[in-house]
């Protein structure tokens, strides 16, 4: 059966309800360039209103019960679930991702508000003696969590369901209203997001999903009647919105250009495994990942059939129509992206740097590339590729391999394949990161387990229990007995 068309429109959501003041927002089919929908865009006052609306909610929503929280969430799932095929041909459309998958993004959507569900009757406390000494003999305390407040929310393009599910679940979950901006040129999966959140019975004002442009965005950020910003985005942007958000929390999931180191014990199958996910880690949804692997750091030893064995599979991906169930290489998310990337891989080559496979441009297709011999003041290996682009390199020196991984201002995750145990937490130990990935790419995901970076690859932890974390307030109890 043949997936739900687009709607020809979509409205946004102020307050819990759909409102249309207008069709301003085009949103393309990314592989054709064309118009595929339109959507209602918020001016100023909308958001305005929306924050107005988010904080009267917020009491409301911190009076509901666990089980409130939980129905909520449960519906989502059971929705989501029904919307299947609709929410995945949405995200192929307007994402430009492959069918395949749009549909593994929608199954992290489900496991995510999934997990949500179950975490919102587990915001437990303590009870803490604290009769460390005479002084304190007699008093007991305890203490629980309370949920923040009202909430700003700014999703990005390349995840638009589930990054946006990793902001809105936990808030539903703790009992934070929000007020998010969705991606200009991927709105649709938070709008739809939105149309399933109104068929519940939450509090009015308890969120608003409107579409924005970037400039005329700033109260997301500057606002003083929001307590928390969560953005995922580009560190540029990042970052700036940090400095702009005054008293409130900031959590940034920002950018990275992660490494795999491959040890000299890949062998045999161990060595087949590894290629396929390497591939898999570089290309998946072009490459358009913060994960994704940009930097393959492989050992002396079996570094030339390493990279032969990975420059033939790269060969033989498809690229295409995301529609098409053969799609592994869509388009990048539009034709500036592709030519930014396309000339920095122009200019490493220049620079000394060898093509082994790829680097043709054809608007918004970019060829699945690999290159050796990078240098590291290139912005090929400086800064975030973020597109259908991996650079190789050889080591002697396990610890030399972990210096390159951390020669890096970003550090989201990295991945080792290795079979010692010793380097697996030497690895561990020294690698500046937030996350090891032993076994696999840095691109693996579980959706409940802390996810987030260092340096420049942000602040805060994402992962369902983490961000519930964020959203709360340790409110603490003290009670003197005589």
């Amino acid at each position: 059966m043949a997936a739900p068309a687009l709607k020809s429109s979509y409205p946004l959501y102020l307050a819990n309800e759909a409102k249309t003041p207008n069709q301003d927002l085009v949103v393309t089919d990314k592989y054709t360039g064309k118009e595929a929908t339109r959507v209602a865009q918020a001016d100023a006052a909308t958001i305005d209103a929306g924050i107005a609306a988010c904080v009267e909610a917020a009491e409301p929503m911190a009076r509901m019960a666990a089980y409130e929280r939980q129905n909520v969430l449960a519906h989502c799932v059971t929705r989501f679930q029904e919307r299947f095929d609709e929410l995945a041909m949405a995200l192929c459309i307007e994402a430009g991702k492959p069918i395949r998958d749009s549909r593994g993004e929608v199954t992290r959507l489900i496991d995510t508000f999934r997990i949500a569900a179950e975490e919102s009757v587990r915001m437990t406390g303590e009870v803490q003696p604290l009769d460390i000494s005479p002084r304190a003999k007699g008093y007991q305390g305890m203490w629980k969590r309370v949920p923040i407040g009202p909430c700003s929310f700014v999703s990005p393009f390349n995840f638009p369901l589930n990054l946006a599910a990793h902001k809105i679940a936990p808030a539903l979950a703790v009992g934070c209203p929000f007020v998010m901006k969705p991606a200009s040129r991927t709105p649709l999966g938070a709008l739809i997001i939105g149309e399933v959140l109104a068929e519940t019975d939450l509090p009015k004002g308890a969120f608003s999903i409107l579409p924005a442009h970037r400039e005329g965005a700033d109260l997301f950020t500057t606002d003083d009647r929001l307590k928390l910003l969560s953005f995922t985005g580009s560190p540029d942007v990042g970052w700036d919105l940090k400095a702009r958000a005054g008293k409130k929390k900031v959590v940034l999931e920002l950018g990275g250009n992660a490494a795999v180191i491959v040890d000299e014990d890949i062998t045999g199958e161990d060595l087949d495994d590894a290629v396929e996910r390497i591939i898999f880690g570089a290309f998946y949804q072009s490459g358009q990942s913060c994960i994704g692997v940009q930097r393959i750091i492989i050992h002396a030893k079996i570094y030339d059939e390493l990279r032969d064995r990975l420059v033939a599979k790269t060969k033989t991906l498809i690229a295409g129509d995301p529609k098409d169930e053969k799609t592994f290489i869509g388009p990048m998310i539009d034709v500036k992206e592709a030519t930014r990337l396309d000339n920095w891989i122009q200019a490493a080559q220049a620079g000394g740097a060898k093509i082994l496979c790829g680097g043709k441009r054809d608007g918004a297709m970019l060829e699945a590339t690999l290159l050796e011999g990078v240098g590291r003041d290139a912005k090929l290996y400086a800064e975030e590729a973020f597109g259908p682009v991996a650079i190789l390199s050889k080591f002697d020196n396990f610890e030399a391999a972990l210096d390159e991984v951390n020669d890096s201002k970003f550090g989201l995750q990295a991945g080792l394949f290795t079979r010692d145990l010793f380097r697996t937490l030497t690895a561990w130990d020294r690698l500046d990161v937030g996350g090891v990935v032993v076994g696999d790419v840095p691109s693996y995901r579980v959706d409940n387990m802390p996810y987030g970076g260092v340096k420049d690859s942000g602040l805060g932890r994402e992962g369902v229990k983490f961000a519930m974390e964020d959203m709360t307030e340790i409110r603490n109890l003290v009670i003197r007995r005589r």
